[in-house]
């Protein structure tokens, strides 16, 4: 049976990350775009590294440009972008495809391991709900990833424990974060 840490995902300096480099520590797992309504949440997720990165926490930042080409840019100005305006430290990842044929053979996991449950309740929850189903009318019958800033959250001992849709309240997730640590 496969464990995340068998997985790998490509840096944006064009290595490879072994995810068993991180085993025994949480890891929160996210797909991000530079250009989208979610895009504010680099400020949380940001917060969450600092505040948690000396206790355990990695990022995996996988920049993904598969919805709404909403992250055109290269991998250098997308760092770029974040850097000066949410002041990201954490590492990006090369930006990847996580749905389809060149999907990262990580998210395939990460979709096998906790599946879409919904969007939950609010006004983004409600234009997602409204806005996919003109993409694809059986979006909802899949585990594909959504759209940008779905998070995956995983457990010390590699278990993936939480994946949270890009309408979660950013505090949930970190809460999540926190009892893991």
């Amino acid at each position: 049976m496969a464990s995340i840490y068998d997985y790998s995902v490509p840096t944006a300096a064009g290595k490879e990350l072994k995810l068993s480099e991180l085993s025994g520590k949480v890891i929160l797992i996210v797909n991000t775009a530079t250009g989208c309504g979610f895009t504010p949440q680099y400020a949380p997720i940001e917060q969450m590294y600092r505040d948690y990165h000396d206790k355990g926490l990695e990022i995996l930042d996988i920049p993904c440009n598969q919805f709404g080409a909403q992250a055109p840019g290269s991998d250098e100005e997308i760092h770029e972008f974040c850097t000066i305006h949410f002041n990201t430290t954490f590492p990006q990842m090369k930006k990847s495809d996580i749905n389809g044929e060149n999907a990262l053979p990580l998210y395939g996991y990460l979709k096998e391991q906790k599946g879409f449950e919904g969007f939950g309740e609010g006004q983004m929850a409600d234009m997602l709900r409204d806005f996919l189903p003109k993409l694809n009318p059986n979006y909802a019958a899949t585990s594909d990833i959504k759209w940008n800033f779905t998070k995956f959250v995983v457990d010390r001992q590699g278990n993936v424990v939480a994946r949270f849709e890009p309408t979660a309240d950013m505090q949930a997730v970190e809460d999540c974060v926190k009892a893991l640590l």
